[in-house]
């Protein structure tokens, strides 16, 4: 097992590079079986390491990380995207025949799903597992060889997979790249068949920039301030429990949480007393409960106190939900959090929140929410809470997301099948599923023909009986 290299230095992420490189171009077409064992082989290093991939993603939280919340919403997820990876795979691959138009004929066309080659992954802190081996799994069942770049404050889990990536793959395969600053610089400047990078739409525009150097195409799996909407007859009790899931699962500290909620007028009221409620039920305390998780960093901590003192500053209200009245001095735990009365102009309504703290906008009317959430940025995720089919049909078809979730926040991330990826300003291309694979793939026309050149029908000179008939039946 190779030791893991902190900080690297530019000539050692080159020549890793190369070395990816060299090794693709001498099986640019990996079998299926090839790419089902390089699956298996991660599979067994994340079910055989639980353990010790929970305590390194709890150790880079300042105050810990919810061991389960690892377990259920990465390693099991991961496992499942695994199995369905290989499940599928050789229907995945195989060719596509392909129609052929009248002056090409007698031909045969067909669409071949090619490798990229070397493909660049960069993973962000917040479901640091996640969000580096999903890309992983498209890469490889793809039949791609991948370098992966893990956050720098992901520090402990880039550590541990460095290793057990060494272990299980050739560096020429897969390798991990640690370190932060000009690590990351050197690695978006190098000339990949693909880079897939998630974090902020700020740093996207970063990587994006980078790739266009080298005409590197991109995945940007990126955030936004995704909307959950609640329509007028449904239970509020009933939204406040999943919307407390959706919120203040990982503390908030995911891409697709609800950003803020829009309930009908005169309900916050009713909402924040169904949501206290919930939180009193799911954690009873906060402070030193395992089951509660805290803020990556004073970083993030810093930033999300901002936002608040903002908002207060600005004529808001802010609602602490702490059932047992804990004193979180020295903690970076910040305990659930609701904001009323937010303005335009807040930090809160224009900054993605990325912590456990949910505004709430009142609306009027139906259509005002949608006016509302369209002139926005095109969020990643937007919910929507109503038990009418044909009211939530109204919805998708008058909005744009990344997803939908109906009465539902986060699960479609775990779902193998569905692919995952925002729309503008929340980011470009998909991944997971099929649709991962297809975007970590080239797809290849190929059209031949045989002895007959049926092409000269339509070459000069240009007059003959057989053109002029081609052309008017075409043309007519």
């Amino acid at each position: 097992m190779n030791a893991p290299v902190n900080n690297p230095s530019t000539q050692h992420i080159t020549d890793l590079f190369n070395a990816q490189r060299k090794a693709y171009a001498l099986n640019p077409l990996p079998s299926a079986s090839e790419r089902i064992d390089r699956l298996k082989r991660l599979r067994k290093a994340l079910q055989n390491n639980t353990e010790a991939i929970c305590k390194a993603v709890s150790d880079d939280f300042a105050d810990g990380r919810a061991h389960a919340e690892t377990k259920f919403a990465e390693i099991i997820t991961m496992l499942d995207h695994i199995d369905a990876a290989i499940s599928e795979l050789p229907k995945w691959m195989k060719a596509q025949k392909r129609r052929v138009n009248l002056t090409s004929m007698p031909a045969k066309a067909k669409v071949e799903v090619q490798p990229l080659g070397v493909v660049g992954i960069m993973s962000p802190w917040n479901y640091p597992l996640a969000l580096s081996v999903g890309p992983l799994i498209s890469a490889l069942a793809a039949g791609n060889h991948a370098m992966l770049k893990v956050s720098s404050a992901s520090a402990n889990l880039g550590a541990l997979l460095e290793k057990l990536f060494a272990d299980i793959f050739p560096l020429d395969t897969v390798a991990v790249i640690n370190g932060g600053g000009s690590v990351s610089d050197t690695f978006c400047a190098l000339p990949f068949d693909l880079i897939c990078f998630t974090g902020s739409p700020n740093i996207g525009k970063t990587v994006m920039a980078a790739a266009a150097q080298n005409l590197t195409p991109v995945i940007l799996e990126l955030g936004g301030k995704s909307p959950a909407l609640v329509h007028d007859s449904v239970s509020l009790k009933d939204a406040a429990e999943r919307l407390s899931f959706g919120k203040f699962w990982n503390a908030g500290q995911t891409c697709i949480a609800p950003d803020y909620v829009l309930l009908p007028q005169g309900k916050t009221a009713e909402f924040i007393m169904e949501m206290t409620s919930r939180i009193k039920k799911t954690y009873p305390t906060l402070r030193n409960n395992p089951d509660y998780t805290s803020v990556v960093n004073d970083k993030q901590y810093v930033r999300i106190q901002k936002y608040l003192a903002d908002a207060k500053e600005k004529g808001a209200e802010v609602i602490t939900i702490n059932p047992r009245n804990e004193d979180f001095t020295g903690s970076k735990k910040i305990p659930p959090t609701l904001v009323t009365n937010t303005t335009a102009d807040m930090l809160l309504s224009q900054e993605e929140i990325f912590g456990p703290v949910l505004p709430i906008i009142e609306y009027s009317h139906i259509s005002e929410a949608i006016a509302y959430i369209n002139a926005r940025p095109r969020p990643l995720a937007l919910y929507y809470f109503d038990y009418d089919e044909t009211r939530a049909q109204y919805i998708i078809e008058h909005t744009h997301s990344g997803h939908v979730g109906i009465n539902v926040p986060l699960a479609h991330f775990v779902q193998e099948d569905l692919p995952f990826g925002g729309i503008g300003n929340s980011g470009m291309g998909k991944l997971h599923g099929y649709e991962g694979f297809m975007s970590m793939s080239h797809n290849r026309s190929v059209l031949s023909s045989g002895k007959i050149f049926p092409t000269l029908m339509i070459t000069p000179p240009f007059g003959t009986t057989a053109q002029k008939v081609f052309l008017a039946t075409k043309l007519k």
